[in-house]
């Protein structure tokens, strides 16, 4: 549905302008507040000097400066808002909304007074040190200036040459782990002439206790691993490395584990004895459960860990993943206990115990919907939706979704005025967690994850007075699975969609004969097809500064129909025109996080569809439009384009006609903290949809090389709430660019009426 907007005559530069006023009438004045012998400490320098050549010296001053402490106090704009709030709420009588902003934005000063040059050059000195520079030589001073009331601190330090690797090796001895740890040092990080690091070492040690583990070593530990140094054997700053275990290292610790017992119960619960439950033995595995909550053949592919195998962290891990991607359990437990072994020397024993915690096998979702819609309808709406897990017990989830809403046309003018429309939606999904198809499939094939198969059905009804009657049914089966971590898949070989136009209105008869482009794509009432869609997220490693997301999609309909179909052009299958056609299509995002809380998120989307054999025209429910809160916001959802086309006064539903075949469309925003869980946004939009084939009815509409000068450009500011990834957003746009206009008048910079939009979520 498209998502409410609303027109305020107010523009976004004057906004912008009266926020920056009351931000800096808040800031300007912090320098009364500051005591007289005090200087506010708001700068901080690191000045290196080495005595060789240095290639990383600007990484060397940043982990530096993160050394130091107390941090200055940072400034908006140039000001001191968060300490204005603080001194605000800390005089007498502050007053409620002194005390209100000193909680969400007050920060405490820093003084010259409370830093410790002589404490924090030493700290620099030991941070130079763990990166091979010994004997490098630091000073400091404060420099205050008595105007501003404000203070530097300024460190200076000269990097003596570093010292540099020469050999790097294991000590020798006899114990079987020895061999083990040789075997992964073709995969070191200590590399040959590279400078010493106390860093580099720490992640060795961590990159050989992973290494160890995964072959079994479930008590080692790399405390365990101990680094020695010597400089003896050379005089121009090299040194020797070696590597060896402590001594007194616990025995158990450097031997490997095999898994002697793999126990699974799959319906945990805290106030059940384990002990009085029946198990069952299937694949070498205990399944323990009251009665059968879960088939031990169904559950037993997503189980990894195998009796007879070594201890494994990845097999776990993976083992975890996949029982928790099942849908039917809150909680994954998995814990390892020691089992006695006489042979304690050469090989130890564990039990696996996998505790599964289900999901309430039922629950109901009910949501209440308030609908303002772009073309003037509004009303109520009513969703609810059952849900039933693990149905046949194997992990089965049916989805049962009932949809309602009425909407009354409050816009417009004339004979639309009054106009109402009645929908009502009933749609099903049935996931099962394996993948159903006729030869079996290895559960080790599918090294992520195992596919899902996906059963759909849905049936809606949409009644729409002084127009028309829609009935659409559409059905699909796929499948859908996790590659690795980043990358998933879902392809869908039985895509059926039937769309049924009865009781046309003369008025809407009317809208038809004036656009045959239109009608023709309302005559093809049948869609049947595959559909495939591929997705890269990089977004899910939240800490990065570079993320990246791809998706994309292909979908052709009609090829296997024609096949069994016959008669001249338009052909029929069970007397339904059947629609062929191909569309694909690419959204590409780009997450640039250059600081906390701060982002440059980029966007690119294009797609095109072709009609061809059975078709002249792609259907109108598989046709692309541009604007609205997750387009171009600077424009009303299918208010934009096709192309230049622009319509008339009296055409109240255009909307109808504004689609097209190929879109095109580019998005930039700067994200940044304002205040608490509120966050803003900068922004600038642009894109268009097109027709690749002349639509004689829309004068303008045809994609061309002059498409870059047809693009709607909108930009504006924007504020979002942000509740544990619950995100409701406001957009205020206004458009820069609208191709609607003559050609010479289409910059219009059109800031006196701006178009709030109001979403959920992040629109890219």
């Amino acid at each position: 549905m498209n998502n409410t907007k609303i027109i305020f005559s107010i523009s976004t530069a004057q906004i912008v302008l009266a926020l920056l006023t009351v931000l800096f009438l808040y800031s300007c004045s912090v320098e009364r507040f500051i005591p007289d012998d005090e200087f506010l400490y708001t700068k901080e320098t690191v000045i290196l000097t080495p005595d060789s050549v240095v290639n990383d010296l600007d990484d060397i001053e940043l982990d530096l400066k993160a050394a130091l402490r107390p941090e200055p106090v940072s400034s908006v704009l140039g000001g001191y808002p968060g300490l204005y709030f603080h001194y605000k709420a800390n005089r007498e009588k502050p007053g409620f909304i002194n005390k209100f902003l000193n909680k969400k934005m007050g920060k405490e000063p820093v003084y010259a007074s409370d830093i410790q040059t002589y404490e924090m050059e030493q700290i620099l000195l030991n941070r130079l040190e763990n990166k091979g520079f010994f004997y490098s030589v630091a000073n400091s001073e404060i420099v205050r200036d008595t105007t501003n009331k404000e203070a530097e601190a300024i460190y200076r330090l000269r990097l003596s040459k570093p010292y540099r690797l020469k050999t790097f090796q294991l000590d020798t001895d006899t114990l079987p782990v020895y061999s083990k740890i040789q075997n992964s040092l073709s995969e070191t990080l200590i590399k040959p002439d590279m400078r010493f690091s106390l860093n580099a070492m720490k992640a060795e040690r961590e990159r050989i206790d992973a290494y160890l583990k995964g072959e079994g070593y479930y008590n080692f530990n790399s405390s365990f691993l101990i680094f020695e140094t010597d400089t003896n054997q050379y005089k121009n700053k090299k040194f020797d490395l070696y590597l060896r275990l402590k001594k007194d290292v616990p025995q158990k610790s450097i031997v490997p584990y095999k898994i002697a017992k793999v126990n699974i119960f799959p319906n945990n619960r805290v106030d059940v004895d384990s002990t009085q439950l029946d198990t069952t033995r299937f694949a070498k595995k205990d399944f323990i459960q009251d009665e059968v909550y879960f088939k031990p053949k169904r559950l037993d592919p997503f189980v990894l860990i195998e009796e007879g195998d070594l201890y494994s962290p990845a097999t776990s891990k993976a083992t975890g993943r996949r029982l928790g991607s099942i849908g039917a359990y809150k909680f994954v437990n998995i814990r390892y206990d020691e089992l006695e072994n006489k042979d304690e020397d050469s090989l130890g024993q564990l039990a696996a115990n996998i505790y599964l915690s289900p999901l309430n096998k039922r629950a109901v979702r009910a949501e209440v919907k308030a609908v303002t819609k772009s073309n003037g309808f509004s009303g109520p709406g009513l969703g609810l939706t059952f849900i039933n897990r693990n149905l046949f017990k194997g992990g089965e989830t049916l989805n049962i979704s009932l949809d309602g809403a009425y909407e009354i046309q409050v816009g417009g003018s004339g004979n639309n005025q009054g106009s109402s429309s009645i929908q009502l939606g009933v749609s099903s999904s049935l996931i099962f967690p394996r993948m159903l198809f006729p030869i079996e499939i290895s559960k080790n094939y599918f090294k992520y994850d195992i596919p899902k198969t996906k059963m759909e059905l849905g049936v809606s009804y949409l009644n729409r007075t002084q127009y028309f009657t829609l009935g659409s049914v559409e059905a699909k089966f796929g499948y859908v699975w996790q590659a690795n971590k980043y990358v998933t898949h879902e392809i869908n070989p039985v895509s059926i969609n039937y769309v049924s136009l009865a009781n046309t209105t003369d008025a809407f008869d009317d809208i038809l004969e004036a656009n045959p482009f239109l009608q023709t794509s309302f005559d093809q009432q049948f869609i049947s097809g595959l559909t495939y869609s591929f997705i890269y997220n990089g977004m899910v490693d939240t800490g990065k500064k570079h993320q990246i997301y791809f998706n994309g999609n292909f979908e052709t309909a009609g090829n296997s129909l024609s096949l069994i179909a016959g008669g001249d052009k338009p052909q029929t299958i069970f007397g339904l025109e059947y629609a062929q056609f191909a569309r694909i299509d690419g959204d590409i995002r780009y997450h640039f996080n250059f600081a906390e809380k701060q982002t440059i998120a980029a966007r690119l989307f294009a797609g095109v569809g072709i009609p061809y054999g059975n078709s002249d025209v792609v259907p109108y429910t598989k046709q692309y439009f541009a604007g609205g809160p997750y387009s171009v916001r600077a424009f009303r959802t299918r208010s934009l384009g096709p192309g230049t086309y622009q319509p008339d006064d009296s055409e109240t539903y255009s909307y109808y006609d504004q689609t097209g075949n190929l879109r095109l469309e580019a998005n930039l925003e700067y994200r940044f903290p304002l205040i608490s869980l509120l966050q803003g946004a900068f922004f600038v939009d642009a894109g268009n949809v097109w027709n690749t084939t002349d639509n004689e009815a829309l004068e303008g509409d045809t994609f061309g090389s002059d498409f870059i000068n047809q693009l709607g450009i909108g930009g504006g500011f924007g504020m979002r709430v942000d509740i544990q990834s619950f995100v409701i957003r406001l957009d205020l746009a206004a458009p820069f660019h609208d191709p609607s206009l003559a050609e010479g008048q289409r910059w219009s910079w059109d800031f006196e009426n701006p178009i709030l939009n109001f979403a959920i979520g992040y629109p890219f």
